[in-house]
């Protein structure tokens, strides 16, 4: 299983409900690795979506455990960890990406193998963090990506595998 998130330097990755920086490339980047695979997410990130419908091209899992929706063509609804690995039992978990928020990212850290992470060089106000990578014993730093530049925000693409 897989994480993919945004992340500052302090590790935040959200404030007031949305994103802390808009980069079009992480945009591009996020889309890459999740079209056409399962992409698990919390209630809220669903709702942070344009019209809180789900992500097209990609079977949307929503784990919530206060609020069940209606499943429909590429949206399921599990209200617990069981629910949910039950669900993803029939996918290869190479092709499972946990996209958030904070607390689903926390709670699934222990099950994921890789994290992909667009690493932004500059801290921002935040409210919602996530696991910090680099000071775990049991994940390194497998891939360092290019430093690139939006505006004026440097980030790279990062890839964390946890170690065997």
């Amino acid at each position: 299983m897989n994480l993919i998130a945004a992340a500052a330097l302090d590790w935040g990755i959200g404030y007031k409900g949305d994103l802390l920086a808009k980069i079009p490339e992480d945009m591009k980047y996020f889309r890459q690795k999740t079209i056409g695979n399962v992409v698990v997410m919390g209630r809220k990130t669903l709702e942070s979506f344009p019209g809180g419908k789900p992500l097209p091209d990609r079977l949307n899992i929503v784990l919530s455990a206060s609020q069940k929706g209606e499943n429909a063509e590429n949206l399921i609804w599990v209200k617990d960890l069981d629910e949910l690995f039950e669900t993803l039992k029939v996918y290869d978990t190479e092709k499972v990406f946990i996209i958030g928020g904070g607390m689903v990212y926390n709670l699934m850290v222990p099950y994921c193998h890789k994290a992909y992470i667009t690493r932004i060089n500059k801290v921002f106000p935040a409210d919602t963090y996530i696991f910090d990578f680099d000071s775990a014993e049991d994940w390194t730093l497998a891939e360092k990506g290019e430093t690139r530049i939006y505006e004026d925000t440097e980030f790279s693409f990062d890839v964390y595998e946890r170690v065997k």
